[in-house]
């Protein structure tokens, strides 16, 4: 019997986890093979490779995000082998079955919940050819209807099998995302979240865990990624791993964890502020609101003032990249509201903030209280809102906006003094600076063209020009001096008007000669000068304004010098001098 596990995932680079658990579980007894694809993939190729591949059965890992090309996959495959037994698995099936069963003809099981143990024991029905009624766990179709059995007790996760001791996976470590988790479950309740259906929190045996850490690494992986729910919802655990990975960790391997913030315990940011090198960690944070009523209707405990407090502590380490998350659409979040929720988060200059908007999801609490705040949602997959009773559609599509620009400009830390003098500057809020941005960006048509390094220069400069003119020359200086601080090489062309002459450069060249500067300035050739060095003229102390964030109305320069090895050194000196 030739059994496949396959998946679309959303990017080639992430390495589909439920697969290799799937495989790992039902060996020795049944051989399985693994093929992953994408979304972006062409379906006919997808169904092409699958049925040459002849398989028996075939069973499909089912998420938000894959759910309507998987679909498409099903049908298709099971119109040029109509034999083929279609297993479907996941999140996005694993509750209203009845639904699924419904739509899709095509489908013979729906594997319901942790899939392990039910996948293996549908194996052994479909070798034996012996009814599948008594198995726990799964939804099937019985003389034209649909039957629902009891769900499967909890697996013992200590007794699992490593899911990363395949030899076809030894090539894709170091090219792709690792995922790996060590519990199950999640201590919380919060109605917009899958994880609140499963009571309690199970583990996985910690030296299984650290054993697989120490493979992947050996075998190259440089990106793993934890997707516990909570990973420090148990301080010994965390800090067990912790400490392990510190210890044992390749050069060049990040670590990403998701934790809760405000059940951090200071002690354990000391820990790891002292000990972490830097870069070696990443932490995921969902905020999602500052509301409290909001969060009270949705069942989620969170203290923002010891959760700022964790992220502002962390930060200071300098050592560990912080992810926070925000959602847009909760119950009584209101635009004003979201815009103080937004402000609330941003203040804590996370290094990136992501805005998401609510998803509906199949299972949960709130979809199935959706009418008691009148939403109104996508009905096909991620299950977005559209709106409810407090935040219209045009409501929507404006935090849209600010959702473009945010990961342009913040996220990805192209201009980080430009920003911050304009949020704190120039703008009531950081919340009106990405909102009037983003509305201005979608005006002109930008979110539907590419961009270049130097559009997203030019256009911000487009926008103040138009609404801020009197703002314009610091945040013009701003901009020149965060692009080209954070160049490797000389640009051979920039992308504001530049009138200086060769004269003028030379000029400036025997100026910086008569200062006290360090090297690379203080030996400086004029040939080297003219052929690595780069001034920019500011009309205020720039270096004073970094320090103080105040302004100082003064000519001064800014000398780059650019070695060609991939380093830019830069320096401030008196224009007037």
């Amino acid at each position: 019997m030739k059994t496949i596990v396959t998946t679309l995932n959303a990017k080639y680079i992430h390495m589909n986890l439920a697969l290799r658990y799937l495989k790992a579980y039902a060996e020795p007894e049944f051989s399985v093979e693994m093929v992953e694809f994408t979304i972006k993939d062409p379906i006919e190729n997808v169904v092409i490779n699958l049925y040459q591949r002849n398989p028996d059965v075939i069973g499909f890992s089912c998420y938000i995000w894959n759910i309507e090309e998987t679909i498409k996959v099903i049908q298709m495959l099971k119109k040029v082998k109509p034999n083929v037994k279609i297993v479907l698995g996941g999140p996005e099936v694993s509750y209203e079955s009845t639904y699924w069963l419904q739509r899709l003809k095509e489908v013979d099981v729906i594997v319901r919940g942790e899939g392990e143990g039910t996948f293996k024991d549908l194996l052994f029905a479909f070798h034996n050819h012996e009814p599948i009624d008594q198995i726990q766990g799964i939804a099937y179709r019985k003389d034209g209807s649909i039957k629902i059995n009891p769900p499967r007790p909890y697996l013992k996760l200590k007794d699992h099998p490593s899911p990363f001791r395949f030899k076809e996976d030894i090539d894709q470590f170091p090219n792709r995302t690792v995922y790996i988790e060590t519990s199950r479950g999640c201590p919380f309740q919060c109605q917009f979240c899958l994880s609140s259906i499963e009571v309690g929190v199970r583990f996985f045996d910690r030296e299984k865990i650290k054993n697989d850490l120490r493979y992947i690494m050996a075998k190259g992986a440089k990106n793993i990624k934890f997707v516990d729910r909570t990973f420090n919802i148990s301080r010994k655990y965390a800090m067990d791993l912790f400490q392990f990975i510190i210890d044992e960790h390749t050069p060049g391997t990040v670590f990403q964890f998701e934790i809760t913030a405000d059940i951090m315990r200071p002690e354990v940011i000391d820990f790891l502020n002292k000990n972490a090198p830097p870069g070696l960690i990443r932490f995921e944070i969902g905020v999602q609101s500052t509301n409290e009523w909001t969060n009270e209707l949705v069942k989620r405990k969170q203290d923002f003032e010891k959760l700022s407090r964790t992220v502002t502590l962390i930060k200071s380490g300098g050592k560990i990249v912080q992810h926070l998350d925000l959602i847009a659409g909760l119950p009584e979040e209101d635009y004003k509201s979201f815009r103080k929720t937004f402000n609330d988060v941003f203040a804590l200059r996370p290094e990136e903030l992501q805005l998401g908007f609510l998803k509906m999801l199949r299972g949960t609490g709130l979809r199935n209280d959706a009418k008691k705040w009148d939403y109104v949602y996508r009905d096909d997959a991620p299950y977005e809102i559209l709106q409810n009773n407090v935040m219209t559609f045009d409501e929507i599509i404006r935090i849209k906006q600010v959702e473009d620009v945010l990961d342009k400009y913040w996220n990805q830390h192209r201009m980080d003094a430009t920003i911050e003098y304009l949020v704190t500057q120039v703008f009531e809020t950081p919340f009106d600076f990405f909102q009037q941005f983003g509305t201005f960006w979608e005006s002109k048509g930008w979110s539907k063209i590419g961009h270049q390094l130097e559009d997203l220069f030019t256009r911000l400069a487009q926008f103040l020009q138009k609404d801020k003119k009197e703002h314009h020359p610091i945040a013009l200086s701003l901009m020149k001096f965060d692009y080209l601080s954070r160049l490797k090489l000389k640009p051979r062309k920039i992308w504001w008007e530049d009138g200086t002459t060769k004269e003028e450069r030379v000029t400036i060249y025997e100026q910086f000669r008569r200062w006290d500067l360090q090297e690379p300035f203080k030996n400086l050739t004029e040939r080297d000068w003219m052929k690595k060095g780069y001034a920019i003229r500011t009309p205020f102390d720039l270096y004073y304004y970094l320090r103080t964030k105040n302004i100082i109305w003064k000519d001064h320069y800014i000398l780059f010098y650019f070695d060609g090895k991939g380093n830019c050194e830069y320096v401030q000196i008196n224009g007037g001098h």
